[in-house]
């Protein structure tokens, strides 16, 4: 096997394009990102593909300028393989393999998911933890066993991060909607120190370690149309999907038998989650972990650092292997690092 020495990451599943390194001992850099900014509506996949077409070799630049590196001295090259969407997906994946192929550095397509637990344990230094990954496009609750990360509970329906972001756009909130209502729930809190539910009570949807956000979506609507504060109406939608998550992370270290509780996906930035998981763990003898939010969001280092770990223990990717899967599994991946 050829000597490891920068491996660069790229990330392009959704809004984000975003490149990152990790040295030939697998420590992170910091990532150079762009996001692109619908001028109304959410995500338009083609719209933020050409957008990753158009930043990609600003960024690259940038990168390289950052960290005093040149091309040649890239050794690997890291790509989310999926999931995602598909014409973000086919723009990372077409810069890695020309780059792959100028720089004759081996090809690694990895899975976003798990990027997203290894950068975690690397970042805050836990070993076997739950993952409880909450982002735009995904909710899940993970933990490894028998050699992957299976997925113990999600969402029925759509993402946490998704419904949060309909929610404030139909208020007027522009993407991303989520810090925003972090910050009016977080003001009405301030401003009512003694809030109560009553009259702003929203569905409960959890159903073993699954759980549904439409539902909460379409009555937190229904509670703005009858005239309720918007801050109000934040903080009691917070307030009800973070328990239900929560709820579902402790259930799954329950089942589990594990003690270390690990956030990961950009809604996973939000304090008040924070807060609820510690107070969580706190209660069960357990700890909770939670990345810089640099490393939340999605970012080309956590790829890097994927990549890094899979091409140590012996996996490239063939050209033939290469193709993008929008669809792709959390548990399709075998864990053959330690």
């Amino acid at each position: 096997m050829a000597e490891i020495g920068w491996t660069l990451g790229i990330e392009s599943t959704a809004h984000t394009l975003s490149f990152g390194l990790v040295d030939s001992n697998g420590i992170p850099f910091p990532s150079i990102s762009d996001t692109v900014s619908p001028d109304q509506g959410g995500i338009h996949p083609r719209q933020a593909a050409d957008h990753h077409k158009d930043v990609a070799p600003i960024l690259l630049n940038k990168l390289f300028e950052n960290n005093e590196l040149k091309p040649k001295d890239i050794t690997n090259i890291a790509y989310s393989q999926g999931p995602g969407l598909g014409p973000c997906l086919r723009i990372g994946a077409a810069i890695a393999r020309g780059l792959s192929s100028k720089l004759d550095a081996p090809l690694i397509g990895v899975n976003h998911c798990v990027a997203h637990i290894e950068i975690g344990r690397q970042q805050c230094g836990c070993d076997d933890p739950v993952l409880l990954y909450v982002s735009g496009g995904n909710t899940q609750v993970i933990a490894r066993l028998e050699g992957r990360y299976r997925v113990l509970g999600e969402t029925l329906d759509i993402g946490i991060g998704n419904m949060l972001d309909k929610f404030a756009r139909a208020q007027g909130i522009p993407f991303p909607g989520g810090p925003v209502i972090e910050q009016k729930a977080a003001e009405w809190l301030a401003d009512n120190p003694d809030a109560s539910m009553e009259g702003l009570e929203l569905p409960y949807a959890v159903r073993g370690m699954d759980l549904a956000f439409s539902g909460v979506l379409t009555a937190a609507q229904r509670l703005i149309d009858n005239g309720k504060p918007l801050g109000a109406v934040c903080w009691s939608l917070q307030e009800h999907v973070f328990s239900a998550c929560v709820e579902v992370a402790e259930r799954a270290l329950s089942h589990t038998g594990k003690t270390e509780l690990l956030l990961g996906g950009g809604v996973a930035c939000n304090n008040r989650l924070r807060n609820m998981c510690e107070i969580m763990a706190n209660e069960r003898n357990s700890q909770s972990f939670a990345p810089p939010r640099m490393y939340c969001i999605d970012n080309g280092t956590m790829i890097a650092r994927l990549g890094w770990l899979e091409q140590k223990s012996g996996r490239n990717t063939t050209l033939e292997q290469s193709a993008i899967d929008q669809y792709l599994r959390t548990d399709q991946t075998p864990i053959i690092w330690s």
